[in-house]
């Protein structure tokens, strides 16, 4: 995982914490380096300060089945379809959804 990537997105965290899009990254950047659990934890922070960012749900939901919790899993998708419905993001419920019903 490259340092800088997540450095940068620290540091913008640490300037405006309630940047919904760095917290993303930084969730991404730690799912690809394998970083599931500090994953999870953005993507649960995120949620938690703006439960319609509908995609942390989809990516919360992977990185939690390939941590091998699969009830975890479930639920995070569960709550991304109701997330779907309230923003109307009918793209990103039919790959929750899909992602659910493969559990």
């Amino acid at each position: 995982m490259p340092i800088d990537r997540v450095q940068a997105l620290q540091s913008l965290l640490e300037q405006d914490p309630n940047n919904s899009f760095a917290r993303y990254g930084l969730g991404q950047a730690y799912a690809s380096a394998g970083k599931l659990q500090e994953a999870v934890a953005c993507y649960r922070e995120l949620i938690a300060a703006n439960p319609d960012y509908v995609a942390a749900y989809y990516h919360g939901g992977q990185a939690l089945e390939r941590m091998g919790h699969t009830d975890a899993a479930k639920e995070m998708y569960e709550a991304g379809i109701e997330a779907c419905n309230r923003t109307g993001d009918g793209h990103t419920r039919s790959e929750i959804q899909a992602a659910l019903d493969i559990l």
